[in-house]
């Protein structure tokens, strides 16, 4: 062990298991010197992978400067150096795990990386760009060789006459299906992250808790559509954000959320809880995997209100800034892989929540309108609930309630 503010740097008293994290160039005896703890995450959080490193050993930080990153079950934690400084030892590596309060990395408070230091790896590039100089005339060597090997070349005339052998290029053609075949049967294997792993879990424990059942139905969409087309521009130019299809289905949502309570509750031992806020989760595909953000109070917001929080959100998540407490929570659950091309499935239920909708591609259909076959631009929604909570007859009054707010907009308006 060493002194505090003593830095080991070579012979008998390094530690050779950690002298590649140490910094060089660290020699003041009296520099303060901290060391930076994992920080607190969430509640639900003790622990994640130390996914990579922003600043290196002998590197300046400034101060809530981001030093490294984090990954945990939910999301990836920023951890931010809370002084300006010089990084003087790391002292975890890459893919550990790493538990919070545990000792991350030690930097030099107020230091300064001296200008020597940076200008001493341009020198040492010296040598190599010198190299080449003093490699010139070897190459030159050859070049006074060359005339003997163009007095040889009258013999080349007759391999001129040679070109015969072009037709032996026909045995290599023979040889590609064996590279063609033996290149298709690649594979690779690829560790699971701790968000693809939390969600394999919840998705089974899903699976195992509630008595999961689906119910469906379908949805005229031209008035939705009619209404954006009128109203999308107007909405842009006032407010700033784009009019989608979400914002109606939220609120639609949350309109027959409130006419039956059962849908929005939960079990909490041998006891339901019905809430009386609306709190949906929006799931967001994301490169490390699917994350739901939750919209809070939707029952006191306007459907531009919705589209706004969406859009604030989608973004934190697709720069892989959504924090745990945008997801904490939620209520009730709405997929929409009709952006992907999905016409039908069945959502798995995001516990401990009783229900969750799913939002498919809207197709053009033939349908029956007061006795005539007509062309309906249609969507099918699925509603997958928990039957220990929620009857046959609430979850079809569910999806009747979203069906009528979102064929005639206008109710919303009477609450109707």
């Amino acid at each position: 062990m060493w002194a505090p503010g003593y830095l080991p740097i070579g012979g008998q008293h390094a530690n050779p298991t950690r002298s590649s994290l140490l910094c060089p160039c660290a020699n003041v005896a009296d520099a303060k010197y901290r060391t930076i703890k994992v920080p607190h995450m969430a509640d639900s959080i003790t622990e994640g992978t130390l996914k990579s490193w922003a600043k290196m050993v002998g590197e300046q930080v400034e101060q809530d400067e981001e030093v490294a990153s984090i990954e945990t079950d939910k999301v990836d934690i920023p951890v931010n150096s809370p002084v300006g400084g010089v990084i003087r030892e790391l002292l975890a590596k890459e893919e550990d795990t790493v538990v919070v309060g545990q000792d991350l990395f030690k930097i030099e408070e107020g230091a300064v990386v001296e200008g020597g230091a940076a200008q001493s790896a341009p020198k040492a590039e010296e040598p190599s760009s010198s190299e080449p100089i003093a490699a010139a005339p070897k190459k030159s060597e050859p070049a006074a060789a060359a005339p003997v090997a163009q007095a040889a070349k009258p013999a080349a005339p007759k391999e001129a006459a040679a070109p015969a052998p072009a037709k032996e290029s026909k045995p290599a053609a023979s040889t590609s299906p064996v590279s063609f075949s033996t290149g298709e049967r690649s594979e690779r294997r690829v560790k699971m992250n701790r968000m693809r792993l939390r969600i394999s879990e919840r998705l089974k424990q899903s699976q195992n808790t509630a008595a999961s059942l689906t119910t469906f139905n379908e949805i005229d969409m031209s008035n939705l559509i009619d209404l954006r087309k009128t109203y999308k521009d107007d909405v842009l130019k006032t407010h700033g954000v784009k009019l989608g299809y979400m914002g109606a289905f939220v609120k639609a949502s949350t309109h027959a959320l409130q006419a039956v309570p059962e849908v929005n509750a939960s079990i909490d031992g041998d006891h339901l809880v019905y809430y009386d806020y609306c709190d949906v989760s929006v799931a967001v595909a994301t490169p490390k995997g699917l994350v739901t953000p939750v919209l809070r109070n939707t029952e006191r917001m306007s459907i531009v209100d919705v589209e706004q929080e969406i859009a604030n959100l989608g973004k934190k998540a697709r720069d892989n800034k959504i924090t745990v407490e945008d997801m904490a929570g939620g209520t009730f659950t709405i997929s929409n892989g009709g952006v992907f091309g999905s016409l039908y499935g069945t959502p798995i239920i995001n516990m401990p929540q009783a229900a969750i909708l799913g939002m498919h591609a809207i197709k053009e259909r033939p349908v029956v309108v007061n006795g005539k076959i007509e062309i309906r631009p249609m969507m099918y929604v699925a509603l997958s609930y928990d039957h220990r909570i929620i009857d046959g007859r609430e979850a079809v009054t569910f999806l009747v309630k979203l069906k009528e707010v979102i064929e005639d907009p206008r109710r919303l308006l009477l609450s109707v």
